[in-house]
């Protein structure tokens, strides 16, 4: 690709979408990091280090002469954190204790450009009406729920649990639109159909 705009430390097919809907081109490998949550760590202080691993790591790795995206995401109900499922039952077990309930999801972006690092954090309650078992079993069986945090993508069959969101829509997706449009704005990147009136 010639000349991209910047680069996503992601494989995210979601957060690529989201990138693409805004007109940008740029390249995108997924990295590598330990996604343990430190004791005693807030969670908003988690997403943002480890968007930060992400985008460092990327940057570290590779030649790049333009910004570095990174983001993380997770799902929060009641202090528990929700990554990705590792397995079935934890999917199943996700899902039960989402069910008829209102979470939080929070998505941390740091963008890497000339070196100086910037960050923000996305914050959006989600709530789900009641899921039967038999819905979420079927729901895990569609393939859907694997490498998603919280075990669902509101933007696939999983919406169809969602009764109301309060927030940003795309942060629960992967990459808040808002906030990554303001790093990027600070960064010089210029979404390329809106032209910048500040």
């Amino acid at each position: 690709m010639s000349n991209p705009d910047l680069h996503l430390a992601s494989a995210s097919p979601r957060r690529r979408d989201l990138l693409t809907a805004l007109g940008l081109t740029f390249t995108y490998a997924g990295v590598d990091v330990d996604e343990s949550p430190i004791p005693g760590e807030a969670v908003s202080e988690m997403v943002l280090r480890l968007a930060t691993v992400k985008a460092r790591t990327a940057f570290d790795s590779g030649d790049y002469t333009v910004p570095v995206l990174g983001a993380d995401t997770v799902v929060v109900l009641e202090d528990r954190v929700f990554g990705k499922p590792q397995s079935k039952d934890e999917a199943l077990c996700m899902l039960a204790s989402l069910s008829g309930r209102a979470h939080e999801v929070l998505t941390g972006v740091a963008l890497i450009s000339n070196g100086d690092l910037q960050t923000a954090v996305s914050l959006t309650e989600v709530q789900f009406r009641e899921i039967h078992p038999d819905e979420a079993l079927a729901y895990w069986q569609s393939g859907e729920p694997a490498g998603k945090a919280g075990a669902y993508a509101v933007q696939g069959l999983g919406g169809i649990f969602v009764s109301a969101i309060h927030g940003s829509y795309s942060g629960v997706v992967g990459l808040p639109i808002y906030e990554t449009a303001e790093l990027l704005r600070g960064a010089g990147i210029q979404l390329p159909a809106i032209p910048d009136h500040r």
